[in-house]
């Protein structure tokens, strides 16, 4: 059977986290009727086991350091220890705030929150507990897991994010598998907590997806707060007993530690969720689309980290708003992927969008290339960070790639993204005003230099 008295929706939602609520809210705002399936809670892996709680620590981390430094700012203060149950409960009150107003949401924009497993059994039905739901239009939304590598299981002392987040106590040392962005995260934050950290990852450099420069600039941070790493080896195996972990890696080196995380990326969620059996074609588990988010079977649509491409949040949520319009007929634009900005919330922050250095010359042969560093910015040297801003430039043309390192420097990357969507030149951005003492002004200053004309810089 259908939903409630035999009701065909207009959409029919398989998730609600990002990519799924948002999808719900904005279709429920043109006015389409929609129902919304979702197994676990409303808001899902960001909201509960992601973004948001984890953000929640970074800053509890980031108290601890400002307790710890307070001399060096005139101020007497003292670092006692973390207490991780009033830890836990701050970072559980924003996670419940912000769910409970979510909840109010969508039930204010009249969507039907279905609570259960939902499985798609035909191109416009998602069955939950035998119950039919039926839609004009399927949208999948169905979210990603914690992967681990082959041979290596997760439990005891070896753990993903997820149960990093529930410890009730700060390990003393700790091996993180994966040197991207949960990885280096979960570093900055036990460091700051009084763990001894190590990192261990395959590739060259931690944040690889990020511009070389902006790696090797957090890895000499790292390095200086004391956070080591091990690069360009693989993880071999690890064996855990009742005192902690050895962590071994294929070049004979062995690192012992309390736990090990396994931080290695995401994986798609869409096993068993009846995708493939009705012709959903896929690719190593992710949902194959075209720009418009539309799969090969009509009226199926996907949204979120089960899309080939960036797993962010922001990028599902994005979709979501897309494809409700979409379905809506506004025509909206597709989303360039090369304009999603991407920030790391570790000690000091990571925040680019656009090409790096090396993917611009790739594309375009000749670049220009500029780096402003922060020691030249008013605000930055009154909160005591390092870091600089990197622009990228096509040839004579608009800026390309936006790269940031620094404390805060995610918060800059919103007109950062507007700069490289709006494909500004380095002119145009240099004739705005930037308010005075900002670190965004050092956004200005590298556009001044682009431009030709640095001030606070050496040209």
């Amino acid at each position: 059977m259908a939903g409630p008295a035999g009701q065909e929706y207009d959409v029919v939602i398989l998730g609600g986290g990002s990519g799924g609520y948002a999808c719900a809210l904005r279709s429920a705002e043109l006015g389409l009727s929609v129902a919304l399936v979702e197994k676990d809670l409303l808001g899902g892996t960001c909201l509960h086991r992601g973004c948001i709680p984890t953000k929640a620590l970074i800053h509890a981390a980031e108290v601890a350091d400002s307790a710890r430094e307070s001399e060096a700012f005139g101020v007497r203060a003292t670092f006692d220890s973390i207490d991780m149950a009033g830890v836990n409960k701050y970072k559980d009150g924003v996670v419940g705030r912000l769910h409970k107003g979510l909840q109010g949401l969508v039930k204010s924009r009249k969507v039907e929150l279905v609570q259960g497993t939902g499985r798609l059994v035909a191109k416009d039905t998602v069955e939950v507990d035998g119950r039919r739901y039926t839609g004009k239009h399927v949208v999948l939304a169905s979210g990603s897991y914690s992967r681990s590598l082959p041979g290596l299981e997760v439990g005891g002392r070896v753990i993903t994010s997820e149960q990093a987040l529930q410890l009730d106590s700060v390990p003393k040392s700790v091996v993180v598998l994966g040197g991207g962005v949960i990885g280096v995260e979960f570093a900055s934050v036990w460091k700051s907590f009084g763990a001894d950290v190590t990192i261990v990852e395959a590739l060259p450099r931690l944040v690889p997806l990020e511009d070389e420069a902006a790696s090797k600039a957090l890895e000499r941070a790292f390095r200086k707060r004391g956070i080591k790493f091990s690069l360009g080896v693989r993880f071999k195996g690890v064996e855990q007993n009742d005192s902690g972990v050895v962590v071994s890696l294929e070049d004979g080196k062995t690192f012992e530690a309390d736990l090990l995380l396994v931080a290695v990326g995401r994986g798609p969620n869409t096993a068993g969720l009846g995708y493939e059996e009705q012709g959903v074609s896929m690719d190593r588990g992710f949902v194959l689309t075209d720009e418009r988010l539309r799969t090969n079977v009509e009226g199926v649509r996907a949204v979120g980290d089960i899309v080939p491409g960036l797993q962010l949040a922001h990028r599902g949520f994005q979709q979501g708003i897309f494809v409700a319009e979409d379905i809506a007929g506004l025509d909206p634009a597709p989303i360039d992927e090369t304009g999603i900005p991407k920030v790391t919330y570790s000690d000091p922050e990571v925040a680019s969008v656009g090409l790096t250095e090396a993917k611009a010359r790739e594309k375009y042969g000749d670049v220009d290339v500029v780096e402003y560093n922060l020691g030249g910015n008013g605000r930055s040297q009154i909160i005591g960070t390092t870091g600089f801003v990197k622009l990228v430039r096509q040839k004579d043309g608009p800026v390309v790639g936006v790269h940031m390192v620094g404390s805060r420097m995610g918060e800059q990357v919103g007109e950062a993204q507007l700069i490289v969507n709006w494909e500004a030149f380095p002119e145009d951005v240099a004739n705005l005003v930037h308010a005075h003492p900002t670190q965004n002004e050092a956004l200005g200053e590298a556009h001044l230099a682009l431009a030709g004309k640095p001030l606070h810089s050496h040209s």
